[in-house]
């Protein structure tokens, strides 16, 4: 089956970027998706953070705000989903339009501003969650007057469902959340978050997601907070609020978190610098701008152990899945591997070193 996800890919292309995007989550839901028959090659498995990946390519956060197709997703064949971002309850987002696409530039810029039914809709659907990996991204609402109690409360009501928690403090679209990158925000937000973890009879991996805008000064710092509170990864990164570089003039005006292409350099960069900064030690996700097997393979060198997509599959459909995963076998065979463990991180050093 051809198209994005069972729907012509010119057709979405074609609609308002919201409405193309509400499509496909139906299709799915209708079953109107290419179906995955075969296992994935071994070579492309991990255990990470205590969980088994039988590959590296997840669906990000934003595709599946209301957990309402992540076996869906994962019969697709990604090796996880992460569904979110969810907030203690409901809320609409920002006014319309609020996702806005370009054709020359490959990029998505979205004002969405955590637009989701709410932790309770989630919980409800995750209680008949598929076999698989499915991670939960939680932030906070809003206009709420405590926003790490947020974070607290995804914590305690989705624990028993998430696979692993990302605490997303990242987006640019909740007005003073990347406030909370700070150090000494940060570490209070996870001194708490950890607390509430550990009072949970299981205890889901916790990530942090971080915004690839964070000063190359103060990144050391806000990484040694990230490890000094146990976090188990960090996933690198959400979107970003620059422009350079980009075609259409137009696009570039709109308010938003940028993704897609133009995000690939900077992204990947930001990634190999905390993979240094990590000594390697920590698991990373890579997110950011892929759209192509050799930006994945790409991402891996850089020193991502599992990767994320998302407006690589509005330009290029699902079939950019499987293009991926044989592009990594293709590479561990070159490198003489047995799985993708030499691949992670082993141009670190050079992506690490360019110019932002």
């Amino acid at each position: 089956m051809n198209g994005l996800f069972g729907f012509g890919q010119t057709l979405l292309l074609a609609l308002d970027p919201e409405r193309a995007h509400d499509l496909a989550v139906k299709s799915l839901e209708l079953g109107l998706y290419p179906h995955t028959t075969e296992p994935d090659d071994k070579r492309l498995a991990q255990r990470i953070f205590d969980l088994d990946f039988p590959n590296p390519i997840g669906m990000a956060p934003g595709f599946d705000k209301n957990a309402r197709v992540p076996r869906e997703l994962l019969g697709m064949g990604f090796g996880f989903v992460e569904v979110g971002t969810l907030t203690p309850r409901p809320q609409s987002g920002n006014p319309l339009p609020r996702v806005f696409r370009s054709m020359s530039d490959r990029a998505v810029i979205n004002r969405l501003g955590f637009n989701n039914d709410g932790q309770e809709a989630a919980l409800a659907r995750l209680k008949q969650r598929p076999a698989g990996i499915v991670g939960v991204n939680i932030g906070a609402g809003r206009d709420s007057p405590d926003r790490v109690a947020d974070y607290v409360s995804g914590i305690e009501r989705m624990g028993a469902v998430a696979s692993y928690f990302t605490v997303n403090i990242s987006s640019p679209n909740t007005p003073g959340l990347r406030d909370l990158q700070a150090p000494a925000a940060l570490d209070a937000l996870l001194q708490r978050v950890q607390a509430a973890r550990g009072a949970l009879p299981s205890k889901p991996p916790l990530l942090v997601k971080l915004a690839p805008d964070l000063a190359d000064d103060d990144l050391p710092e806000v990484v040694g907070v990230i490890v000094a509170n146990g976090a188990d990864g960090i996933v690198v990164s959400n979107t970003t609020l620059v422009r350079d570089g980009l075609k259409d003039a137009a696009f570039a005006r709109e308010a938003g978190g940028l993704s897609g292409r133009p995000l690939f350099a900077r992204a990947t960069r930001m990634l190999a610098r905390v993979y240094k900064l990590t000594q390697g030690k920590l698991p990373l996700v890579g997110v950011g701008g892929i759209d192509s097997a050799e930006t994945a393979v790409a991402k891996v060198e850089a020193g991502a152990s599992l990767l994320q997509l998302y407006t690589g599959l509005v330009f290029e459909g699902p079939a950019l899945i499987g293009r991926i995963k044989r592009a990594l076998i293709s590479a561990i065979e070159r490198a003489d591997a047995t799985d993708l463990k030499p691949l992670i991180g082993r141009r670190a050093e050079e992506w690490a070193a360019r110019s932002a």
